[in-house]
């Protein structure tokens, strides 16, 4: 009986903490190396595409056929780099929750520091309210530099409540519910920044983010993930 309940102990005893803070680490300066080598290539692409500046409404986007070509490479280039978080998250983590955790420290760490490299390198944005293009899949995403840090942010917190949870043996529980409510956020904040796409090229582009559906998403996604950690605090 001895042997079965210190057997039982050893297997549920949670993580350690020190080893998962060195992951962390770790894993926070492959990321901000990773957001180099983007920044590193957008200040390629602006120097081709935008030599007197890269300036909103981008009235030459797309327009003529090295564009065109370059562009799908750039969407090429975007799924290669998704593949390569996925990967990565998938070897730090030792469990799906892990995994999760690890995809949303890469994904929020490299589109930060992304935007700290670009200011190292070009000194932009200017502002934080300067507009980018954000992702071209499945269409163009745009918006101020501002929301997609917010997102980050957010993500960051997440992950690192995941991560500490999971080390304490207390994991973070969701429903099926709970994740069709976490994609139909995301899906509210995604296309807040296609409606911005769809309008790069207009005078009036700054009129088509639209803050309140933004923020309903976000908002939405940050109530659900209180809704999953109030329902996991005994656990």
């Amino acid at each position: 009986m001895t042997t079965v309940r210190t057997t039982r102990k050893l297997a549920n005893k949670p993580p350690d903490l020190l080893k998962t803070i060195k992951r962390f680490c770790i894993v926070v300066v492959f990321s901000i190396a990773f957001a180099y080598i983007e920044a590193a290539l957008v200040v390629y692409l602006r120097t081709i595409f935008h030599p007197d500046g890269f300036t909103f409404p981008l009235t030459s986007f797309g327009i003529n056929p090295l564009w065109k070509r370059l562009l799908l490479t750039e969407i090429g280039r975007e799924a290669a780099t998704l593949v390569l978080i996925l990967a990565a998250a998938w070897l730090f983590g030792r469990e799906l929750r892990q995994q999760f955790a690890y995809f949303l420290t890469i994904f929020a760490v490299w589109d930060i520091f992304y935007y700290v490299w670009l200011k190292v390198l070009i000194n932009w944005p200017n502002s934080i309210m300067d507009w980018d293009i954000l992702f071209l899949i499945p269409a163009v995403w745009a918006g101020p530099v501002l929301a997609p840090v917010l997102i980050s942010l957010t993500l960051l917190i997440f992950a690192i409540v995941i991560l500490y949870r999971h080390c304490c043996g207390r994991p973070l529980r969701a429903t099926l519910i709970d994740w069709f409510g976490f994609v139909l956020a995301s899906v509210v904040v995604v296309v807040s920044f296609c409606v911005a796409g769809w309008h790069i090229k207009g005078p009036d582009f700054r009129s088509h983010f639209y803050w309140l559906l933004f923020g309903l998403g976000h908002i939405s996604a940050i109530a659900l993930f209180l809704k999953c950690l109030l329902k996991s605090k005994d656990v």
